[in-house]
């Protein structure tokens, strides 16, 4: 449980750290919500990938929902900047 856990926290910083390199311009982002952003990108990604019929016959590395997932935390730390970028400001 412990394992799964870190495990699901170093694929977010992963795959969060990942999606801000990919996006241009600078993003006012923590650290902290850069991993929750990457962990939800990158459990949808697999979820996705999974219900669009991707199977990883081979074993190891699943590449596919690992792109997806990415993808779908540009997306997500996209949305956040938008929503708190307005909010910042006003101030």
């Amino acid at each position: 449980m412990i394992g799964t856990i870190i495990g699901a926290i170093i694929v977010g910083l992963i795959v969060g750290a990942l999606a801000r390199f990919v996006m241009p311009g600078k993003q006012n982002i923590g650290v902290i919500m850069t991993v929750v952003l990457g962990i939800i990108g990158s459990f949808l990604g697999t979820w996705i990938s999974y219900k669009l019929g991707y199977s990883n016959q081979n074993g190891g590395f699943k590449i596919i929902p690992f792109l997806v997932g990415i993808v779908l935390a540009v997306i997500l730390i996209a949305a956040y900047l938008g929503v708190t970028g307005r909010r910042r400001a006003h101030r």
